[in-house]
């Protein structure tokens, strides 16, 4: 079944304050957030009606807009709160909940400073990526051509919406090979994480993922890390090159649209996902169902 496009949907979305219906939720042809790339996003999943780290969301959607020098008009209080009222119009349980900010039309030129800064949020039923019978035999990734900025290029912990242009290029062309997505390196040629995700690998009982000063460190990742240590696993954050991949004997990469996903290959690379990585994935979808996971 084919569904309808994002902007013919039935439903509200919080826009500025208000709760509009779902298909008047417009902005101008003249948006410098669709000129320039002047947004910030965040996507947040709500499992049976409670939003994992929903605040910790909200922090970063503020942070993100303050390194591209937008200030967002409302506080982490009201943000909460037009969450809650956008969720429980959606229906509440399993949602994917999608919190944004751009600036407006007052300006179309590079200086934007006196643009209004517009803030939405919108929420939908968007199950699992992957299929759960068949996840465990993980997915395969291609190795793209384009690499992460440098934090002296680029505010890569900003969830920028300019930022991701590379990354829709290199998705493009993985699913163009059949690949589900891409391996990007940072600019020095080490591995940094997927287009929208990032990545943990194993070998011998230990995780080892690439330190996240040059690209956004995940709020999944973070939770990840968090579980691993909870259950005395090892967790080794450092600069990893691509000729290591070989040593690796499980891989899978996490965000809060992918979960915990599986890998099979990156490239010529094979893995076996296997125990370790069903742990996480179990502790995971645990983690983000228990009462108090809208607020960690």
């Amino acid at each position: 079944m084919t569904l309808p496009g994002f902007d013919d949907r039935d439903g509200f979305i919080w826009l500025n304050g208000a709760c509009v219906p779902w298909r008047e939720a417009r902005v101008h042809v003249l948006t410098h957030g669709l000129h320039y790339g002047s947004c910030v996003f965040d996507g947040e999943r709500a499992y049976e009606g409670r939003i994992f780290r929903s605040k910790d969301h909200s922090r970063r959607l503020l942070r993100s807009a303050e390194l591209i020098d937008m200030r967002v008009p409302y506080t982490i209080e009201q943000l909460e709160a037009a969450k809650s009222q956008i969720l429980e119009l959606a229906g509440g349980g399993n949602k994917y909940v999608r919190s944004f900010a751009w600036r407006g039309s007052e300006m179309m030129a590079l200086g934007s400073q006196s643009a209004h800064i517009h803030v939405a949020v919108a929420a939908w039923p968007w199950p699992s990526l992957y299929d759960p019978k068949t996840k465990m035999r993980g997915i395969s990734l291609d190795i793209a051509d384009y690499r992460r900025p440098g934090p002296s290029c680029a505010p890569v912990q900003s969830k920028a919406g300019g930022l991701y242009v590379t990354a829709t290029l290199s998705k493009h062309a993985a699913e163009r090979k059949g690949c589900a997505d891409a391996l990007m390196l940072d600019w020095e040629g080490s591995v940094a994480e997927c287009t929208g995700a990032n990545i943990f690998f194993i070998a011998d009982g230990i995780l080892h993922t690439p330190t996240a000063d040059r690209f956004l460190d995940g709020i999944t990742r973070q939770t990840i890390i968090a579980l691993a240590d909870q259950r005395d696993i090892m967790v080794i954050d450092r600069r990893i090159a691509v000729s290591e991949l070989a040593s690796f004997s499980e891989c899978f990469i996490c965000g809060t649209a992918a979960e915990i996903t599986p890998v099979s290959t990156i490239g010529s690379y094979r893995f076996t996902p296997g125990r370790m990585t069903q742990t996480l994935i179990d502790a995971y979808a645990s983690r983000v169902r228990e009462p108090d996971a809208r607020i960690a």
